[in-house]
């Protein structure tokens, strides 16, 4: 049996009011009437099944991978159902995204039912303008009857942790964290599989579409916080490559871990029976393996196959590459 390749899986665009075409423009995808919010590049999501894009595998749904072999996508790390355990995506932002929550695995199966799960998640900044503003955790005086009397008088912004957002900062959200991403931002986003937010205020906006307010979840999201969680500060580059390889680590999780290379010459990534997952998201490489040359610019995702093991990334220039890895089981 041949090992696997790295594959790289067709874009997903989710239209949402908030968005804008960046995202389109980004990936030279045709523009489309609505704005949209997010593109998923890497998902195990029953509702929005990731397909390979190109190689001998093209047409395969991840998840059909998955149920033949998980141990050869994932090797020892936790699939939960079955499913590849995170999710991969990239946001635009034109507009702020509710105030939302999203709930633990415990908290998931209590209001939703044994098959929910949580949505522990890290973002990674792209682009922000000079005025854009992230939202993430509460003040301590943020309580539920606080949070419920600012939903009415339309003060919730007050119980926030506000932080203005550089290119390269990294922000780490476990669930029950609540948060708001602002307009004039674009990041990567890596996720747990799940779908699963509770909008706690939505800035009085009304659905161009409907005319009405979008569905808030109060009780569900005043029930999944965190309230001592406190401020979500975020992590913040300080090396750049020169001639030279670094890597600096961003996230440590029960879900995922994050790192960033910063590069101008050939590096080795991924380790033998350990998947990994591969994003550019500055400068041009190629992922090298098995005789043949990937390419890995801004929004190029590779999923590297626990049995494909360490690839060779050769970079033209400085570049900037980020590396998700998966946890093994106890």
């Amino acid at each position: 049996m041949d090992l696997l390749p790295p594959l790289r899986f067709t874009p997903i665009f989710k239209s949402a009011l908030w968005g804008g075409a960046r995202l389109r423009t980004m990936f030279k995808a045709p523009l489309s009437p609505n704005p949209t919010g997010e593109v998923w590049l890497l998902s195990d999501h029953p509702n929005h099944p990731s397909v390979i894009a190109d190689g001998p595998l093209a047409g395969t749904r991840l998840h059909d991978l998955m149920q033949r072999s998980a141990e050869r996508i994932v090797g020892k790390a936790t699939a939960p159902q079955g499913r590849f355990p995170v999710l991969i995506k990239f946001l635009h932002a034109r507009e702020s995204l509710s105030v939302q929550v999203h709930p633990t695995d415990a908290k998931a199966s209590e209001l939703e039912g044994p098959t929910a799960t949580g949505k522990t998640e890290a973002w990674v900044v792209l682009e922000a303008d000079p005025t854009a503003c992230v939202h993430a955790g509460l003040t301590p005086a943020a309580t539920p009857d606080a949070l419920r009397r600012a939903i009415q008088s339309g003060n919730v912004e007050d119980l926030l942790y506000a932080h203005a957002p550089s290119p390269g900062d990294c922000f780490f959200l476990n669930a029950g964290t609540v948060h708001a991403i602002g307009g004039g931002i674009v990041l990567f986003e890596v996720q747990q599989t799940s779908d699963l937010t509770y909008r706690l205020y939505d800035w009085k906006r009304t659905d161009p579409k409907t005319g009405q307010p979008r569905e808030l979840h109060v009780d569900k999201a005043l029930a999944s916080i965190n309230y001592a969680a406190g401020p979500c500060r975020p992590n913040r580059p300080t090396t750049e490559a020169r001639g030279r390889v670094a890597r600096t680590p961003l996230v440590e999780c029960p879900y995922f871990d994050l790192g960033r290379w910063e590069a101008s010459r050939s590096f080795r990534a991924g380790a033998p029976g350990e998947c990994r997952i591969l994003t550019g998201i500055e400068g041009q490489a190629v992922i090298r393996h098995g005789g043949k040359d990937y390419p890995l610019g801004l929004g190029d995702v590779w999923l590297i196959p626990a049995e494909t093991g360490a690839v060779e990334i050769v970079p033209s220039g400085n570049t900037t590459i980020l590396e998700c890895g998966l946890p093994k089981r106890e």
